[in-house]
């Protein structure tokens, strides 16, 4: 159990707010749901995410997980509808929603909410009472929110697993341009040299463009939604970006090397930027690669083998080679340690890769 108090309201059954819900009924919290799409909400309650919202119910809290297009007219409404309970919203742009209710009775009990995960899946199918397990989960108050109201949306953060980062409406919309908005639209740019390729030009794709493209397969229609209610903070960027790229073609047009290699330590430095597990330091890592046989069970023997060795996995890719039954999986780990992972992986007879 938790000391959060329920029941708590779900407002949409997609990914999120499923996912939100399956969490909390995890902790032992009663969970109300409701939905336009009568299909989702079927199969979020077929999943045990609780069950529908009724007009007598009286939720202490509500999570309003709709389209970023409707999010806040959504948040007015559960304020208005549900008068004793604290409303937040789990969207991943926080000044717009504000704008529209910031003048609705009831706005102290509002504290916007973003938990900095998900998928390129969508629905309640998708879903995953682990999903925000150890993830980021933004608590975003405005300046006439209730302490008492933020102190809810911040143990809800807690019980779904996640740990809370306070941040106000509008930086945290800068911050996740930066982090999310903007890495998607990149990702968007580079799997559209793709559509349309040459079959003989996709047969040399490996690991690096499914890394780097696998965010483009969200939808759309979302994506539209959510860039246009963050359209300032992308805009800002992407003028920068814009800036850069003009600089980039212009080193590599004009073959100049000291340029070039300012532009690709940029990227070095960003990349090291970015925080280590649970939020700490960045630890130097090194990829061992080992070939694995495409069958069931070579998997689970090299993990196996790697735990027996005594070195902790911190990430894994796996390429599919098309022209022979194996994959060649990338293991990151400390690297400090990848030495000695593939001396004794290689003395266990798997084929390694330096």
């Amino acid at each position: 159990m938790t000391d959060l108090a329920g029941p708590v309201a779900v407002i949409g059954t997609g990914l999120l707010g499923t996912s939100v819900a399956l969490a909390c009924r995890a902790s032992g919290l009663d969970v109300l749901l409701d939905d336009l799409s009568a299909e989702h909400l079927r199969t979020a309650t077929g999943l045990g995410a609780g069950r529908p919202l009724r007009a007598e119910d009286r939720p202490r809290l509500v999570v309003v997980a709709t389209p970023p297009r409707h999010l806040g007219e959504a948040v007015a409404a559960a304020l208005s509808d549900h008068p004793d309970a604290f409303v937040t919203d789990v969207g991943s742009v926080k000044a717009a929603p504000l704008r529209v209710v910031v003048d609705v009775d009831g706005v102290d009990r509002y504290v916007g909410s973003h938990p900095m995960a998900g998928s390129e899946r969508s629905g309640p199918l998708a879903a995953s009472a682990a999903l925000f397990d150890g993830r980021p989960w933004a608590v975003t108050p405005h300046a006439a929110a209730r302490p008492d109201a933020i102190e809810a949306i911040t143990r809800l953060a807690r019980v779904c697993g996640a740990v809370p980062v306070v941040l106000d409406p509008e930086d945290h919309d800068l911050a996740v341009a930066r982090t999310s908005h903007l890495p998607h639209l990149a990702a968007v740019l580079v799997a559209g040299r793709l559509a349309g390729a040459p079959s003989a030009h996709l047969a040399l794709s490996g690991q690096g463009v499914r890394d780097v493209t696998r965010v483009a397969a969200s939808d759309p229609v979302m994506w539209q939604q959510i860039l246009g209610a963050n359209s300032a903070a992308v805009l800002g960027l992407l003028g920068e970006v814009q800036k850069d790229l003009a600089r980039l073609i212009e080193a590599v047009a004009g073959g100049d090397d000291d340029a070039l290699g300012d532009i690709l330590a940029r990227g070095n430095a960003g990349t090291a930027a970015i925080p280590g597990k649970h939020g700490g330091p960045s630890t130097p890592t090194a990829s061992v690669f080992v070939s694995v046989p495409d069958h069931p069970g070579e998997l689970a023997r090299l993990f196996g083998d790697a735990g027996d060795i005594g070195v902790n996995i911190e990430d894994v890719h796996i390429d599919h080679d098309p022209g022979r039954p194996v994959g060649l999986t990338e293991l990151v780990v400390e690297a400090a340690r990848a030495d000695h992972l593939l001396e004794a992986l290689e003395s266990r007879g798997w084929t390694t890769h330096r």
